[in-house]
């Protein structure tokens, strides 16, 4: 007799490390395990993983969940996958080794390339198909670098030996023991190969960037079986139900179903996304049109504004400069500082990205006096990354010509008490913590849930539960004087061609 299912396992593999839940049916948190993995800077502007660690990190991860869980795999209903988008990954069919380290989303080694397909005009027509602004964020540059910088990859790519995908199709090939080669529409759309509208690969644009044809997956689904497990990694086969890149996966898994609700996730980078239902709404003021799941996990469509450095600064304090002992220390010595002294953080690590779409702009710390101190300094890389926020949501509100009510927030950083008030103060509106902050992994469960008949689009709508609300305190005078600072910080460290 068949074992009932009672579970399903959502993989988040993000771009410092690998997350796996088990969920149970009432959507609670069975069993966690999380992994780190290397980030190689071969250069500066250039951010590169190891596709094969990613794999190996991400399958003991989930073997590892599913002990906490004391659960077995049998009794999994379906494997959802979240991923880290753009980054892009390129591997020979027949050995399934990659040919280069992945090229991660935050590199930017392609400015150059993307600066002379603009300057021969190119971007009106790639942005009018595609929703996204020709940058080295997204990956069909990644791709047209490894195959030009990799001895013998182009001829072999021609040749049809060579897959790409992003990070999702990497693992569901290895999931599938290359079986399936596939990857989902809100994937698919970041990666300048694909024509939001058609909903499907473009064959000019595959021209336009040199990349062959017979390299892209097949474009499935966001919910839904693709494929199963090959039983021996797990103990028994799995149905893969659901994929959906991160920030999507996020929206959905956040309950942001109609059009007008708002979320920010912050993870590495910040990511703010407006679900804008059926109709794709095209930004004139640096946002990117990208396609996102609705209710049942339906193709619908999104405003969307990424920022490349978030939690990756308060990392960055952690490992880089050592003033913080970890993450959680932060939110406590911000709080020792009354205020930031007038020190603005800008942390342009890689460039700037929404609304400012700066590659080669680089971060900075400004406005330092004898008396700033270690709390000062921590306090102002929080505020950052709230003022990065405010930058994108009043550019969405801008575009969909209509205020934010309420932002939505997930992500590591958003377990940060000081961070969530200081953000609805800079924003002047109300910011919604949920009890489970994993939302881009809950996402992901949900989709694959969805895609196996283990949940229903009534059941998710009662699942997720709010653990706090944040209200504005600031006075207006205030908030506008400290955002007209860092204004002022971001012009400081724009670089001259933009």
């Amino acid at each position: 007799m068949a074992t009932k299912p009672t579970h399903v396992m959502a993989i988040d593999q993000g771009t410092t490390g690998s997350t796996v839940l088990v969920f149970d049916r009432r959507g609670r948190i069975a069993g966690r395990a999380y992994s780190e993995f290397r980030q190689h800077y071969p250069k500066p502007g250039w951010v590169e993983h190891d596709a094969e660690e990613i794999w190996r990190v991400t399958l003991a991860v989930a073997r590892q969940a599913l002990r906490k869980a004391r659960t077995r795999a049998a009794s999994l209903a379906a494997i959802g996958i979240t991923n880290q988008r753009e980054t892009a990954v390129v591997w020979d069919r027949r050995t399934g080794q990659p040919v280069h380290r992945a090229i991660v989303w935050q590199d930017r080694r392609t400015a150059a390339a993307c600066a002379r397909l603009k300057d021969e005009g190119a971007e009106a027509a790639i942005r009018a198909r595609t929703g996204l602004v020709l940058d080295p964020y997204f990956s069909a540059t990644k791709v047209a670098w490894i195959l030009d910088n990799v001895r013998g990859a182009r001829a072999r790519a021609t040749a049809g030996d060579l897959a790409f995908g992003t990070i999702d199709s990497w693992l569901v090939w290895k999931l599938t023991a290359g079986r399936v080669h596939a990857t989902d529409p809100t994937n698919a759309s970041r990666t300048l190969l694909f024509d939001l509208h058609a909903r499907a690969w473009d064959p000019e644009l595959l021209r336009r960037f040199d990349v062959p044809a017979s390299m892209v997956p097949e474009v499935r689904p966001s919910s839904g079986v693709l494929g199963e497990t090959e039983a021996r990694l797990l103990g028994a086969p799995v149905p893969i139900a659901g994929i959906a890149g991160d920030q999507q996966s996020a929206l959905f898994g956040q309950g942001c179903f109609a059009p007008g609700m708002v979320k920010n996730t912050y993870g590495t980078g910040c990511f703010v996304l407006m679900q804008t239902g059926s109709e794709a709404v095209a930004s004139e003021r640096g946002l990117v049109t990208t396609v996102a799941c609705g209710a049942g996990g339906a193709p619908t469509y999104a405003l969307e504004g990424s920022v490349f450095i978030a939690g990756a600064l308060v990392q960055w304090l952690r490992d880089g400069i050592k003033i913080l002992k970890n993450a959680a220390e932060s939110e406590a010595l911000a709080r020792k500082a009354t205020s930031n002294l007038g020190v603005y953080v800008v942390p342009a690590f890689v460039g700037l990205g929404a609304p400012y779409w700066d590659p080669d702009a680089r971060g900075a710390i400004l406005g330092l006096t004898r008396g700033v101190g270690r709390e000062h300094l921590v306090r102002a890389a929080l505020e950052a990354l709230a003022f990065q926020t405010r930058d994108v949501v009043e550019t969405m509100a801008a575009d969909a010509s209509k205020p934010i009510a309420a932002l939505r927030v997930d992500g590591g950083a958003s377990a940060n008490d000081f961070l969530m008030q200081f953000q609805a103060d800079i924003l002047g509106t109300t910011v919604d913590r949920p009890k489970v902050v994993e939302t881009t992994a809950m996402g992901a469960a949900f989709l694959a849930g969805l895609g196996t008949g283990f949940w229903t689009q009534d059941e998710l709508e009662r699942v997720r539960a709010v653990d706090k609300v944040f209200k504005p305190k600031m006075k207006t005078e205030e908030r506008e004087t400290a955002y007209a600072g860092w204004k002022d910080a971001v012009a400081r460290v724009r670089s001259a061609r933009a």
